[in-house]
C-alpha cells in the first residue's frame, strides 16, 4: 500500500511541475459542406467538411472533417478531426485536434484535445485540451489549456 501511495504522489508532482497556459479564440466557420452517407435507417449519418478560422490567442485556420449522427429533431452528435495551421501563444506550427460535439436547439458544445505527437514546427511537443460553445451563424468561443512535453 505504501508503494502505491509513493507512485501516486510522484505522478502528482510531475503533473504539478508542468506549466499550463490557457488560450482563448473566436472561431468562425468560413465554409461548410454536408453529405449524407448512410440514410438506410434513422438517425441519418452525415459527413461534414468545414474550414474554420481562429482569432485571438489562437490565430490561424483549420480544415475539419466530422462525422455526424443527425436525429429527426435536428439535434446531433459528432466526432471530428482538424489540423490547425497558425500561431498559438506566439509559436508557429500545426497540430491536430480531436473533438466530440453535441448540437441541441441551434447551439453547439464541444470538447477537444491535441492529438499527442501531432505538433510541428514551434508547436512540437504540444499537448492540451479544451473546447468551444456557440450558436450556428454566430461563431464560437473556444479555449485550449495547453503545455509542452
Amino acid at each position: 500500500m505504501k508503494d502505491r501511495e509513493s507512485i501516486h504522489t510522484a505522478g502528482q508532482s510531475q503533473a504539478a511541475r508542468r506549466t499550463c497556459a490557457r488560450a482563448k479564440a473566436k472561431i468562425t466557420v468560413r465554409s461548410s459542406e454536408a453529405k449524407p452517407y448512410d440514410q438506410t435507417a434513422g438517425p441519418g449519418l452525415v459527413e461534414i467538411r468545414l474550414t474554420e478560422t481562429f482569432s485571438g490567442d489562437i490565430e490561424g485556420e483549420s480544415p475539419v472533417r466530422a462525422l455526424q449522427v443527425l436525429r429527426d429533431d435536428r439535434s446531433a452528435s459528432l466526432v471530428s478531426m482538424q489540423r490547425f495551421r497558425g500561431r498559438l501563444g506566439g509559436r508557429q506550427g500545426t497540430f491536430v485536434l480531436q473533438g466530440s460535439e453535441t448540437v441541441e436547439n441551434g447551439k453547439i458544445t464541444a470538447t477537444w484535445f491535441v492529438v499527442p505527437g501531432s505538433g510541428t514546427g514551434d508547436l512540437s511537443g504540444l499537448r492540451g485540451e479544451g473546447g468551444f460553445e456557440g450558436r450556428f451563424g454566430k461563431g464560437s468561443d473556444g479555449t485550449l489549456d495547453y503545455w509542452f512535453e
